[in-house]
């Protein structure tokens, strides 16, 4: 009698295109593993991220605004679920394998650093050889986790991990998705935050924007993949040329009125300094490393272990390591 994995990749047959990836097509693990009975090898990526302890970590992450004031601001982990649902809408309705997609979604910032790009622009500055987190969030899924042993991802997840910024001639059409997603999803909800914080308002944004996509982020989202899934068919994924320069303006526009705002950026230039001076502390010093990145240190050399180290860290989690660096404790009298 077929097991429950069995009978899904048989269902996958008839839910899943041609152009999409099945299951029992995988392209395997870096180290062959025995199927499950009940998860088809895509479930178990989605699950083996879902608990990861660098996924937790995400929920402490900025997305945008560095120490917002207020509960409402995106983190990089709602960001995350944000890109998960969109990039799963998309592979729905095109009848591509969502397992694939969700597990590329998940994992695709796992290896972000604290501060958001803010954060990955200083360790790209101190690190040797220079800091991407898509190459970071990769290397957290195949040698970090789980005390260096990593997650064992299949093939398919771990290069729509790292291609999600920058493609790739090969891509999986759910790779394709979770990159368009992940463009769709933070343009709209970087909006949403800017407003809230009063860099922009809603009436900032270019005419081209309002006219065709909408008024609000709910609106905007779903005219954008309305238009991209009816224009995508024949094994590709494309918007009308209407709505990809619709798209192209208000990321255009998004980056000049917030992700350059010098408002909205006041506080960045002190993070090249804790990160900078972490770095420095750990790297003058290994044996101070936690275990895990001595070994890496051991194995891999000081600078990259100590960048695995400070990438990994979360805003606050930095903070208080520079604190307990570099300022004096206050001094309590019994």
């Amino acid at each position: 009698m077929a097991c429950a994995r069995e009978k899904r990749e048989e269902l996958e047959k008839l839910l899943i295109c041609d152009n999409g990836v099945h299951a029992a097509g995988s392209k395997g693990r870096l180290v062959p593993e025995e199927q499950d009975n009940i998860r088809t090898c895509f479930q178990r990526d989605v699950d083996r991220i879902t608990h990861a302890k660098a996924f937790r970590r995400l929920k402490h992450k900025t997305q945008v605004f560095l120490q917002p004031e207020g509960d409402h601001y995106r983190t990089r982990l709602t960001h995350t679920l944000e890109v998960s649902r969109i990039a799963r809408t998309i592979s729905r309705a095109l009848m591509l394998n969502e397992d694939l997609t969700e597990a590329i979604s998940l994992g695709h910032d796992i290896g972000h650093t604290p501060f958001g790009h803010a954060g990955e622009r200083a360790l790209n500055e101190i690190f040797p050889g220079g800091f991407r987190h898509y190459e970071q969030s990769l290397r957290v899924v195949d040698s970090i986790e789980k005390s260096g042993r990593g997650l064992n991802l299949c093939y398919e997840t771990r290069m729509g991990i790292l291609h999600h910024t920058e493609g790739a001639p090969d891509d999986t059409l759910e790779a394709i998705a979770v990159r368009l997603s992940d463009r769709i999803a933070y343009i709209n909800h970087d909006t949403d935050d800017a407003i809230r914080a009063g860099i922009i308002t809603a009436e900032d944004l270019p005419f081209l924007v309002h006219g065709l996509m909408g008024d609000s982020s709910s609106e905007r989202i779903n005219a954008t993949l309305t238009d991209l899934i009816e224009n995508s068919q024949g094994g590709e994924i494309k918007m009308s040329d209407e709505m990809t320069g619709a798209v192209e303006c208000f990321h255009k526009f998004m980056f000049d009125a917030v992700y350059s705002n010098p408002r909205a950026k006041s506080e960045e230039s002190k993070v090249i300094d804790i990160l900078g001076g972490i770095w420095d502390y750990y790297a003058g010093d290994p044996a101070r490393l936690p275990e895990d990145y001595r070994r890496i240190a051991d194995s891999e050399g000081v600078g990259r272990a100590v960048c695995d180290y400070v990438s990994g860290m979360t805003d606050d989690y930095a903070i208080y390591k520079f604190e307990e660096i570099y300022i004096p404790a206050a001094w309590h009298v019994k």
